[in-house]
């Protein structure tokens, strides 16, 4: 699974390295690549998501140690599980937002104005890693309170 998330991250930033490559040469040598922005961003959100999901998965978001370091180990099991808490709090809450957006544009078909990318997709992707994130935190949580 791992090793998933990172070479689909890891394709996702080379596309964009990539196109935006070709954009940069394109428009030194006289020629434009039109929409090149346009596939950037799905590209960006693919490997953002991703990004997100896996430093989940692996308990590597950063963090301010400066505080954490001095606590003994029971005030940092409280810190961690606070953290966890609250993150699981914000994603919940941007997820329902970020829903109820994608549920309100959905049946317009909503395309960008070049080349034709499907925001209802990119949505839809956004909302999935949102929504994995936060089964990956709950079930941290879960895990949490069954062995304290």
């Amino acid at each position: 699974m791992k090793s998933f998330l990172v070479w689909t991250g890891g394709i996702g930033l080379l596309f964009v390295a990539a196109i935006d490559t070709l954009a940069m040469i394109g428009r030194h040598a006289g020629f434009r690549l039109l929409g090149s922005i346009e596939l950037i961003q799905p590209a960006v959100l693919v490997a953002g998501a991703i990004a997100i999901v896996f430093g989940t998965l692996v308990d590597a978001h950063a963090r301010v140690r400066l505080v954490y370091d001095r606590l003994n180990s029971a005030w940092r099991w409280m810190a961690d599980f606070c953290s966890e808490l609250a993150m699981l709090a914000m994603l919940s809450i941007i997820l329902v937002g970020s829903v109820w957006l994608m549920l309100d544009l959905w049946p317009s078909s909503e395309i960008s104005e070049i080349v034709g990318v499907p925001w209802r997709w990119m949505r839809l992707a956004a909302n999935l890693a949102l929504g994995a994130t936060i089964a990956i935190t709950a079930l941290r949580l879960f895990r949490w309170g069954k062995t304290s």
